[in-house]
């Protein structure tokens, strides 16, 4: 699965109204849940906090992926934000993330979740994806640019 085929501009967002790991999580929850597609929000929330206090999502190079397998969701669901200042997310090399990919899916789906939290991972290990990513000004730039994340 590509990432173009989850994101949509609906759920992609340049511009966060909060800068603490957690209220940017609902953020991105909040998102999809306008879409329709998590049917309970508390739900989807609980298991995503669940899983950050295990093990922060907060890669290197500026990115995290939030993401948790719940009974809220029917398919695989994901948003993004690019915040240009920075968010604290524990990252593994203390830096601030820029980068954040919130992913839901459903409790029965392993091989596509791991794949796609591994696409993303390969990705964002290249400078000059990081550097295309952090210079996109619209969805639909972005959405083009992942097209072809492989």
């Amino acid at each position: 699965m590509k990432l173009d085929e989850l994101l949509s501009p609906e759920v992609i967002t340049f511009h966060l109204h909060h800068s603490e790991k957690f209220a940017v999580i609902e953020e991105l929850l909040d998102l999809l849940v306008q879409t329709g597609k998590v049917r309970d929000r508390a739900t989807a929330l609980q298991d995503l906090i669940e899983r950050e206090k295990y093990l922060s999502t907060g890669f290197e190079n500026g990115l995290a992926v939030p993401h948790a397998k719940t009974r809220a969701v029917d398919e695989m669901v994901m948003s993004f934000a690019l915040s240009r200042e920075g968010i604290d997310f524990d990252s593994l090399d203390g830096k601030p993330t820029h980068f954040i990919f919130l992913l839901l899916s459903p409790q029965d789906v392993s091989g596509p979740h791991i794949q796609l939290l591994a696409l993303i991972a390969r990705n964002f290990q290249k400078k000059e994806i990081v550097d295309k990513v952090y210079g996109v000004q619209t969805p639909e730039e972005l959405l083009s640019l992942f097209h072809d994340f492989k």
